[in-house]
């Protein structure tokens, strides 16, 4: 006979949003069920984030011995033992499963179900043998590597995010389709651990960021022998020998290219199958499940968070859509999503962040601009360390309102949060260039940027007159 469980908040999904959801709710008196027919931690911990810093870890420790005669350090080519680097990826991964363990929710107070998950009506759902009656459920299923409709490539062996990391021994040419975050780092990783590498990409890498400093990126990649075609179009797959062969179009002529390992990261696809959406009135696309700005959907009891909602796909998104779905439904606080200061990063190196407006956003938006910049060659830590391959370029209004920042260069993940505060607090430019940055740290990037607003009047020919006026008073 069927278990019936009476909850208050049921969540299929264990990945960064459901966690998120159901360790915040329970520990807050709910009654909480967790459904996940996978891994807990889901994609972030097991194929995504996770891995491929782990990976991008190993390529930089390859690259710095590379890279050591600048420092006057006798170094040597690196001799990479593949299937250490797997134990290393896996190593990162086992450290951090525990916190997103069953054992570690259940002594939370959530009862796990560790099954599929499927609507049977608008209030219920089952999952392993139990039907589970709730006043809100969530769904934060995640998201999976889209296959993109290309000849042959059903019947061609191809790597995804999911199954990359499982590797044990390095690619001889590993051809990446597509040119965004997932496959420029793993497109990097891969050429630091001694693989030929070749990026396919159908408009531009990393579309979504400032042409400007993606120019540089692009530079920085090609310079480590990483072979980028953009503008191409992907014709069909096939094996070839040993490997695989890909035809593209390129300047309207077929050419083809041949190598070990073909990695596919042409964006993501939600989860949304086997949920028996329909049966809760539960409205869906393509794209991923249609949520207002509270995250709920059609059926208001349920909400959807993270990447199955159809928003931006980031950890970091479904986390803090975690905090909106809870303020709502715990609290019933009418919280909405606002994305104007949300960041993201490609952690390539060097590192590209972003946050808010870029150049032509805001000039498209009808904002009377000021751009500033300042290049890391300019910064003393960049220089001391031999990273000065970057640029921080800062849009404000004409009164000095921030609208947003992106920044090129080593550690720029990290640098992009006080940009992050600035945005969403509203802030004026002159916040960050008052602001006392410890010497030399590359935070300074940040505030000689928002210094140089100041520059065109602070050194103006109005401003010697004034002072040479007030120095003659003694």
């Amino acid at each position: 006979m069927a278990e019936r469980l009476d909850v208050d908040v049921c969540v299929i999904g264990a990945g960064s949003g459901g966690l998120s959801v159901a360790a915040g709710a329970s520990q807050m008196g709910a009654r909480t069920v967790l459904i996940e027919r996978g891994v807990m931690g889901g994609d972030c911990l097991n194929f995504g984030c996770v891995p491929s810093k782990a990976l991008l870890a190993a390529g930089h420790a390859a690259q710095a011995i590379r890279q050591s005669a600048r420092f006057g350090v006798n170094g040597v080519a690196p001799s990479v033992d593949f299937a250490k680097v797997h134990d290393h990826v896996h190593g990162v991964i086992a450290a951090i499963a525990p916190n997103d363990s069953v054992e570690r929710f259940r002594g939370l107070g959530v009862h796990v179900i560790e099954a599929e998950g499927r609507f049977t009506g608008p209030r219920e759902v089952a999952a392993g043998g139990a039907t589970i009656r709730a006043k809100r459920f969530v769904v934060a299923t995640g998201s999976r590597a889209g296959v993109p409709p290309i000849e042959g490539l059903d019947t061609t062996p191809f790597l995804t995010n999911e199954t990359v990391f499982e590797r044990t021994a390095a690619p001889g040419h590993l051809i990446v389709i597509g040119g965004g975050p997932i496959g420029l780092e793993m497109a990097q990783a891969h050429r630091r651990l001694g693989a030929r590498v070749t990026v396919l990409e159908m408009a531009r890498l990393l579309a979504k960021d400032d042409p400007e400093l993606v120019d540089i990126l692009r530079d920085r990649l090609r310079a480590e022998g990483i072979e980028i075609r953009e503008g191409v179009r992907v014709v069909k797959t096939g094996r070839k020998g040993n490997g695989i062969a890909v035809t593209i179009e390129e300047d309207g002529k077929a050419v083809a290219i041949e190598g070990s390992d073909l990695l596919v990261a042409a964006g993501r696809t939600p989860n949304v199958d086997g949920l028996d959406l329909e049966k809760a009135g539960v409205e869906y696309t393509r794209q991923g499940i249609t949520t207002d700005a509270r995250l709920r959907t059609t059926n208001k009891r349920v909400y959807a968070l993270g990447d199955v909602a159809g928003g931006p796909q980031f950890t970091h998104i479904a986390g803090y859509h975690a905090g909106i779905a809870i303020r709502n439904m715990l609290f019933r606080l009418p919280a909405k999503v606002d994305y104007r200061a949300m960041p993201w990063v490609t952690f390539t190196a060097p590192e590209l962040a972003h946050v808010g407006l870029g150049e032509a956003a805001a000039r498209e938006a009808g904002e009377d601009v000021t751009i500033l910049r300042w290049p890391f060659a300019e910064n003393d830590r960049a220089q001391a360390e031999r990273t000065t391959d970057g640029l921080i370029k800062a849009v404000t209004t004409k009164r000095g309102r921030i609208l947003g920042a992106s920044i090129l260069g080593a550690h720029a993940g990290e640098l992009i949060l006080p940009w992050v505060l600035a945005v969403g607090q509203k802030m004026k430019i002159g916040a960050m260039a008052g602001a006392i940055a410890p010497y030399p740290t590359l935070s300074e990037v940040s505030k000689r940027a928002a210094g140089s607003y100041y520059t065109p009047k602070l050194f103006s020919e109005r401003t010697r007159k004034i002072v040479r006026f007030l120095l003659k008073f003694g």
